[in-house]
């Protein structure tokens, strides 16, 4: 009798994770807890014009050139952790491999029972995209929407703990008050969660990115993969290294540049 063989290992599932700055960086802390081992590599597009500001078919063109570019080191699986990049999602249906949006995650992660009012904060693309307003309002509940572009900008350049950051927040978020919930739709939102408490006392603050690792640890599960760590950008390596820190509290001791 001939030996049976022994079932083929699983290849080890390799994600990209896209964000156009230190966002994303908040999913592969979720990540890191809930599929270890998972390889990743991280692309920063900072040295690219910010993704709220791109038209939307020249904005599917350059997250079309990165997926490709994230393919070729071998990603098996791309997710865009910035809600601006995913309102184009739809237009990536073409690349060599699987990508996801957070926002589809940031609906999900609503509860459905949840009725009241639900706020949504977010850039400018992303709340005139209207994505999460169209999905999340029905009978006995109400969205209110507010763009909170200058908050990103500040929690990038470390200014979280300033008077502008302050003044900014307060005045973005004090139509919220009272909300039952509220999205933070942009991934950089979360690093700041402890300031959006004291502003929304109450308020259950519900982060995308959360829903989103839960999501690909529930499909790709504990993997082969040796934990790899790649971090790229198209942009400062020091700037980065250093934004990681003030916001997230991590340390990005490699940083690759990549070409523009």
């Amino acid at each position: 009798m001939t030996p049976r063989e022994a079932p083929a290992r699983p290849a080890a599932a390799r994600l990209g994770i896209v964000d156009w700055g230190i966002g994303g960086l908040g999913l592969l802390g979720h990540l890191d807890a809930a599929v270890p081992g998972l390889d990743v590599v991280y692309w920063s597009d900072t040295g690219f014009a910010p993704y709220g500001l791109v038209p939307t078919a020249a904005l599917a063109a350059r997250l079309g050139s990165v997926v490709g570019e994230l393919a070729d080191r071998g990603c098996t699986e791309v997710v865009l952790a910035c809600n601006a990049a995913s309102t184009v999602v739809d237009r990536l249906r073409s690349a060599p491999v699987p990508v996801a949006g957070i926002i589809a995650s940031g609906i999900a992660g609503v509860p459905d029972d949840l009725g009241g009012i639900v706020g949504v904060v977010g850039g400018r693309r992303t709340i005139r995209g209207g994505a999460y307003r169209r999905a999340l309002t029905r009978p006995g509940r109400r969205v209110v929407s507010r763009v909170a572009q200058p908050l990103s900008a500040h929690i990038e350049a470390g200014r979280m703990g300033t008077d502008a950051f302050a003044e900014d927040l307060h005045r973005i978020v004090a139509p919220l008050r009272g909300a039952d919930a509220v999205v933070l739709a942009c991934t950089h939102y979360p690093a700041a969660e402890g300031a959006f408490a004291a502003e929304l006392p109450g308020t259950r603050l519900l982060d995308p990115a959360a829903q989103m690792a839960a999501e690909l640890a529930a499909r790709v599960g504990p993997g082969p993969g040796a934990g790899e760590r790649v971090v790229l950008t198209t942009g400062d390596p020091a700037l980065m290294r250093t934004s990681a820190a003030a916001a997230w509290g991590t340390d990005l001791p490699s940083i690759t540049t990549v070409g523009r």
